[in-house]
C-alpha cells in the first residue's frame, strides 16, 4: 500500500553557489559520511560531477521527506537519510538513527528515482507501507 509520494526539482546552480560560498561545510550538512567520500572522489576527477552529485542527493532527500509526510522535521534530517546505489546502480534510500527507527516502526520502505540535466536535478520517491 502506498504511504506517500514525494517529488523535488533542484536548481543545480543554487547548489553550486552554496558549495562555492560554504565549501565542504555545506556538503557535510547535506551528505552522510559515505556520501561525502563519494562526493570527494567525484569532485577530484571532475568538479561539475561533484556538484551534480550533491544536487541529486539534495533533491532525493527532499522528495523522501515529502513522501513520508514530515518535510525536514525530526526525526528527518539530511544526514540520517542516505542515498546509496545498489550494485546494479539503482539508487536506494538507506536510513540511520531515529529516522530509521521511525520508518521501521511504521513498516515503511522507500523507492527513489533521480535524474539531472544541465541546470536541474529532479527526484521522485514512493514510500510504501509493508503488509
Amino acid at each position: 500500500m502506498i504511504y506517500g509520494i514525494g517529488t523535488d526539482i533542484c536548481d543545480i546552480r543554487r547548489i553550486r553557489a552554496s558549495l562555492e560560498r560554504h565549501g565542504e561545510r555545506f556538503a557535510r550538512k547535506v551528505l552522510s559520511d559515505a556520501e561525502i567520500a563519494t562526493w570527494k572522489k567525484r569532485s577530484e576527477r571532475w568538479p561539475d560531477r561533484g556538484v551534480r552529485y550533491v544536487a541529486t542527493r539534495f533533491s532525493a532527500k527532499e522528495a523522501f521527506s515529502k513522501a513520508i509526510g514530515l518535510g525536514m522535521v525530526m526525526p528527518m534530517t539530511w544526514r540520517s537519510c542516505e542515498i546509496a546505489n545498489l550494485p546494479s546502480g539503482q539508487p536506494t534510500v538507506v536510513l540511520h538513527g531515529a529516522l530509521k527507527a521511525w520508518c521501521e516502526a511504521r513498516g515503511l520502505q522507500a523507492h527513489i528515482s533521480m535524474s539531472d540535466e544541465s541546470e536541474y536535478a529532479t527526484s521522485y520517491c514512493v514510500v510504501e507501507k509493508k503488509p
